[in-house]
């Protein structure tokens, strides 16, 4: 027992096979006589594999094919089962199958166009997305970068100074002197006793005592 051709390729592919005169699967088509389903399911009704519905729902897939369309012009012959001319194409046929040619390939066009649109819009949300997570991984990262401890800067080291002998206290000389919490470089200018004037390298002129008078 055959299988049942349900599918319309099976079924069109089976009728080029069975009618080559009439149908075929490549090329150029040839338009089909007016009333040529019922031909069809005459010729076909002792086969088991094909029905009457799938006949007819192949039938139509045929004949509004951009292929066969494009064959229906006028004064082309229509064909019968075995290939014998049945009728000439009229005007009105002719203008009808244009009409439908250019409504399908304009519903095919305008498909295609709205697919690239949507496979567009899609990159570009689909970029979009990219470029936010990007951004948010930066961000993430600078702010786990930052909550890292710092490492502790290492404690300056200050020079070990002596305090000056009284002979090395005498004018002229360069010296340290302590003014604050840290001693400046100062040039000893005049000497009094256990009073000091010395100048700083900023050019004033302060006066000290012998005890705030350092050598490196």
């Amino acid at each position: 027992m055959e299988t049942k051709r349900t599918s319309t390729k099976e079924i069109i592919a089976y009728l080029a096979e069975k009618f080559p005169a009439c149908f075929s699967i490549e090329g150029p088509a040839k338009p089909l006589k007016i009333g040529i389903f019922q031909d069809l399911a005459e010729r076909l009704t002792d086969d088991e594999t094909v029905s009457k519905t799938r006949l007819r729902q192949a039938l139509r897939h045929y004949t509004s094919s951009w292929r066969y369309l494009k064959s229906v012009k006028l004064g082309s012959i229509r064909v019968d089962v075995d290939g014998n001319d049945a009728a000439e194409i009229d005007q009105a046929q002719a203008d009808y199958a244009a009409k439908t040619l250019k409504e399908s390939q304009e519903k095919f066009g305008n498909k295609k166009t709205n697919d690239n649109k949507a496979k567009k819009q899609y990159n570009d949300r689909k970029s979009s997305v990219s470029s936010k997570e990007k951004a948010d991984q930066k961000a993430k990262f600078k702010a786990v970068k930052s909550s890292k401890p710092s490492k502790p800067s290492k404690p300056k080291v200050e020079a070990k100074l002596t305090q000056a002998a009284a002979e090395a206290i005498v004018v002229g000389k360069k010296v340290k002197v302590q003014l604050s919490n840290s001693p400046m470089n100062a040039i000893i200018t005049e000497v009094s006793g256990k009073d000091v004037s010395v100048q700083l390298d900023s050019g004033m002129v302060v006066k000290t005592q012998a005890k705030n008078i350092f050598t490196d």
